[in-house]
């Protein structure tokens, strides 16, 4: 994230207001915009170099250059670390990977066997992409990562192949009712077990907690920045656990809140068009038809859900730990990252 490149001089945090939703909507829609997947290691370093020249003084302004900037850079670097996450788990690439995997799982007469072997790849890019994305105040070991991974790969094939064998009984629903909730057994496993993922992969930040900050008035900005420092340099207040449990449980949330408009939306949209004569007339089109479905439908709803909750949350440092207690900043709040 562009915080974390040098200077003393903070960039505007967005161009939109993201105290209100449609501003997070807006920001958010950036930061998964697939087109910064092309900017490459040229762009990227050409885009660093713009938001340094800001941030040491050289450049005056924001310009239309430089937002573009900063895009790509807040939407290709972790804001922790401040080094790239790798290509395919950034959320301006969450669409295009998780399509790989939909369109795999969509594949009629997949059995239990390719049930569970979809589950595992799907689960394996949720490991991969709420880690790669994660708070990095408390990483997992590798023998953490793999007891969650193993952990959310059993629940997620338990939810499909459990499922998967449960609509078939249900007689007592009409053919077509089964039918639709055939189409909606994948997405179903997938919002299940990627919420449930989220608590998995992030587990050690609830118990050991994760870095508050200050919220920094503008005489503290100015005091820093009169001292030749930069906001980054504020050193943590220590670590929460309530912020965590806070920070991974909207994350949970927020995915479940864009897979459930994808789980629904184009399974029941499909089954409309295939009573079509035209779609009739062309089976072969059934599956390319879905895709685009959940493909557009995807796009549509990911900064909507990305939005929901602040990726810097702001919280009274009164409702944490005891040790947080009168140690606020600006109103008494602190700040952290919730990871996205």
């Amino acid at each position: 994230m562009s915080a974390s490149l040098p200077g003393i001089r903070a960039l505007p945090e967005s161009q939109y207001d993201l105290t209100t939703y449609w501003g997070r909507v807006r920001h958010a829609a950036g930061l998964t915009d697939p087109s910064t997947l092309f900017a490459g290691k040229t762009g990227l370093e050409r885009a660093k170099e713009l938001v340094v020249d800001y941030k040491q003084g050289r450049a005056k302004q924001m310009t239309p250059e430089l937002w573009h900037a900063k895009k790509v850079v807040d939407s290709t670097l972790h804001p922790d670390t401040g080094e790239p996450v790798l290509l395919p788990f950034r959320m301006s690439a969450f669409v295009l990977s998780n399509l790989v995997v939909t369109a795999g799982m969509l594949q009629p007469g997949l059995g239990t066997a390719g049930t569970i072997a979809w589950q595992v790849v799907n689960q394996s890019l949720n490991v991969a992409i709420n880690s790669a994305n994660a708070n990095k105040s408390s990483p997992l070991t590798y023998t953490q990562l793999a007891q969650s991974y193993a952990m959310a790969v059993t629940a997620s094939c338990s939810v499909a192949v459990g499922l998967n064998k449960l609509v078939p009984r249900l007689k007592s629903l009409t053919p077509a009712t089964r039918t639709i909730l055939t189409r909606l057994v994948p997405f179903a496993a997938v919002a299940s077990a990627g919420a449930l993922n989220v608590f998995l992969m992030r587990g050690e930040e609830i118990r050991t907690g994760i870095d508050v900050f200050p919220v920094l008035s503008a005489a503290d900005k100015a005091r820093l920045l009169a001292e030749g420092k930069s906001e980054s340099e504020v050193e943590s207040l220590g670590r929460s656990r309530k912020a965590a449990t806070l920070a991974v449980g909207e994350t949970a949330l927020s995915r479940v809140l864009n897979s459930s408009p994808i789980m629904v939306i184009p399974p029941l949209v499909l089954v409309r068009l295939q009573r079509t004569e035209w779609l009739k007339a062309r089976p072969r089109l059934t599956v390319p038809i879905n895709l685009g479905l959940i493909l557009a439908t995807s796009y549509a709803v990911l900064p909507l859900a990305l939005a929901a909750f602040p990726q810097r949350q702001s919280i009274a440092a009164d409702s944490l730990e005891e040790e947080f207690h009168g140690r606020g900043g600006e109103g008494g709040l602190v700040v952290f990252n919730r990871g996205i």
